[in-house]
């Protein structure tokens, strides 16, 4: 707001604002002068008040950021729109459908990819209970539904789930970590009868070794290791087989245990503690020695394990 010669200001005022921006408005009364422009030169337009008297009542916002905040208002919006739209969008039945438990965002993906209608987040560290299984199984319109817990702590809940649904079949596919769970929908056939994909998969996924890479949390003794905290740890079947300072030494020792004459395929999953370059120099150590060997790194962003190892 200016004081002062209203009829002077309002003129030349609004002639210099109209050189140096748009949407120009400059409106006096008695006593004082309101204006109101856009323009990429704030300073300029209050210099050239001042010429005419005192300023109060400044305010300078930044069109250009509240511009695109409101943009990405907007996509947030749509997207919110969109998937509540998708989420009341009635589901094609099926005959059968597959209720998963995973570790991480690239876990997930990978059994989405695989064919999975529901993935339930969990793990070795976050335990899903009966309820959260059974609200999964619920969601997936299909005569079957096939529950892979892949982990051995969730078996129970996820049979007590299958105990309790009474308008679908559920079967419970046993896995007890990600490489199993993986290796059964992997054998899965469609169109073939339930007890004969239930054996297959069963079957199937017994045939993968597993491992974990992960760091000890406190000092102890185990499976005749000596472990410090921080140490790195290789487990297979249950049981530490490697112990190193370094996560790079100890993968290749675990997977060098796991492997065997008929080996021709390890899968790396490597967790959000990795880079996916520190997880392609352990593939290439492992070729290096076993040139025979196919040797797969997927992203799979787990806690608290550095990576999920399959052989094959």
């Amino acid at each position: 707001m200016l004081e002062r010669d209203q009829d002077k200001v309002e003129k030349e005022l609004k002639a210099y604002l109209q050189d140096i921006g748009d949407c120009v408005v400059v409106v006096a009364d008695d006593e004082i002068v309101k204006v109101h422009v856009h323009t990429n030169h704030p300073g300029l337009a209050f210099e050239k008040a001042l010429t005419f008297g005192s300023l109060t009542s400044m305010k300078i916002d930044n069109m250009r950021e509240e511009h695109q905040e409101k943009l990405i208002r907007d996509a947030e919006t749509v997207a919110k729109q969109q998937a509540e739209a998708e989420a009341e969008e009635p589901k094609e039945h099926k005959a059968d459908g597959f209720v998963v438990v995973s570790a991480g965002e690239g876990l997930s993906d990978i059994f989405k990819d695989l064919g999975a209608d529901e993935v339930i987040e969990g793990g070795q560290t976050m335990n899903p209970s009966t309820d959260d299984i059974l609200q999964a199984v619920e969601k997936v319109d299909a005569d079957h539904v096939y529950v892979l817990p892949n982990n051995g702590n969730i078996i129970l809940a996820a049979e007590q789930a299958r105990d309790l649904t009474e308008d679908k079949e559920v079967i419970v596919i046993p896995s007890t970590n990600i490489p199993q769970g993986i290796a059964a929908m992997i054998n899965f056939m469609p169109g073939q009868p339930v007890d004969e994909n239930t054996a297959q998969m069963t079957e199937e996924m017994k045939n993968v070794k597993s491992g974990q890479v992960t760091y000890a949390v406190r000092d102890t003794q185990m499976d005749g290791k000596d472990i410090k905290q921080g140490d790195y740890m290789g487990i297979a079947d249950k049981k530490i087989v490697a112990v190193e300072k370094g996560l790079q030494e100890v993968t290749l020792e675990l997977v060098k245990g796991m492997l065997d004459d008929e080996s021709e395929l390890v899968s790396l999953y490597y967790g959000a503690d990795v880079t996916e370059k520190d997880a392609e120099a352990v593939a290439d150590l492992i070729l290096k020695d076993h040139d025979d060997l196919e040797v797969e790194v997927q992203y799979g962003g787990q806690p608290v394990y550095s990576y999920f190892v399959s052989v094959e």
